[in-house]
């Protein structure tokens, strides 16, 4: 059995959860509640990412990777990487409350 996310992670790990579901979208499902559970298998790497500080270009790499690579699409860099800031900040606010 997994390990309990303290809830400061919980909710970074919620809302990482909900912006590649709602936001990122890359096939364009997100309007299909029975595909809900399309991304979960690239959420705890992404998660990952944020939680080891690793930095916008490389959290909009994976998921432009992830794009091209897992899901042989053209992917979008710049959408890619509009994701990745709003991972950012919620990593900051989540994480950093008094940053």
């Amino acid at each position: 059995m997994g390990k309990k996310l303290p809830p400061p992670q919980l909710a970074l790990y919620e809302e990482i959860d909900r912006l590649l579901w709602e936001v990122w979208d890359p096939i364009g499902i997100s309007d299909d509640p029975r595909a809900r559970d399309e991304y979960y298998s690239y959420l705890p790497g992404v998660f990952s990412l944020a939680l080891n500080r690793c930095d916008l270009d490389e959290i909009a790499d994976r998921l432009h990777y992830i794009e091209t690579v897992n899901m042989d699409l053209q992917g979008s860099r710049d959408h890619c990487h509009r994701v990745a800031q709003q991972i950012c900040a919620a990593r900051e606010k989540l994480l950093d409350p008094n940053v």
